[in-house]
């Protein structure tokens, strides 16, 4: 499991320079989307990548204080970046693109794996796999019993969430994926009563998702 001590050691410079970081890397990656996944529309709208930044901005800074210098922020910057971007998209588009989850999960994944050569926690990269695996056979069950409230895209990024929360702890994977059930919940109950949205279905769960991941990584020992 990835040291927690660093945080109250973590210099407000440090802090800074990964929000920038991200701020920065926020644009550049919907470039990259907007390029090489050009079936999406392009890019969003400038009032959207100004909020997408400084989205990022703000999780990037909150990872280098929670974190400090340690050999697996890499990864949750990764996280931080690409999950706010497959938040944007499932939330306009209700899609979440294979490519893009499968970078997050991949990208992630050799992140960690990175980390346990410079720092060996082999139990926590065997635990991030495993974790992937449980949530995602957990979300696969739940689409096959009720399709119309989980979609494929929900199961497929069930992998990469699972990933990091398994390697956060057990405890973090429990918690996490209930969290993003009913974060979801609370989301679809406010937007049928504002906006008479008749389904379920008809709510983005990615969102929740990557929501419930980050805020156990931040906030949960």
């Amino acid at each position: 499991m990835i040291s927690l001590g660093n945080a109250a050691t973590s210099e407000p410079l440090f802090v800074a320079v990964i929000g920038l970081l991200g701020f920065i890397l926020a644009p550049l990656a919907e470039m990259a989307i907007a390029r090489l996944l050009p079936r999406l529309g392009g890019l969003p709208a400038t009032r959207v990548r100004v909020t997408t930044a400084i989205i990022t901005f703000v999780l990037c800074t909150a990872f280098a204080y929670r974190f400090g210098p340690d050999t697996a922020l890499p990864a949750f910057i990764l996280l931080a970046v690409m999950g706010v971007q497959l938040a944007r998209i499932d939330f306009s588009l209700h899609l979440l693109p294979n490519p893009l989850v499968l970078f997050v999960f991949l990208g992630g994944c050799s992140l960690f794996l990175a980390s346990v050569f410079a720092e060996p926690q082999w139990a926590s990269l065997l635990r991030a796999l495993a974790g992937a695996a449980i949530l995602f056979v957990m979300y696969l069950i739940m689409a096959l019993i009720s399709p119309g409230a989980i979609g494929m895209g929900d199961v497929k990024l069930a992998g990469p969430v699972g990933l990091y929360l398994g390697y956060l702890g057990w405890s973090q994977l429990l918690y996490g994926g209930l969290l993003g059930f009913i974060l979801n919940g609370l989301v679809t109950l406010y937007v049928v009563r504002r906006n008479r949205v008749g389904r379920a279905s008809e709510v983005a769960h990615g969102p929740s998702m990557l929501a419930a991941a980050a805020g156990v990584a931040l906030f949960m020992l």
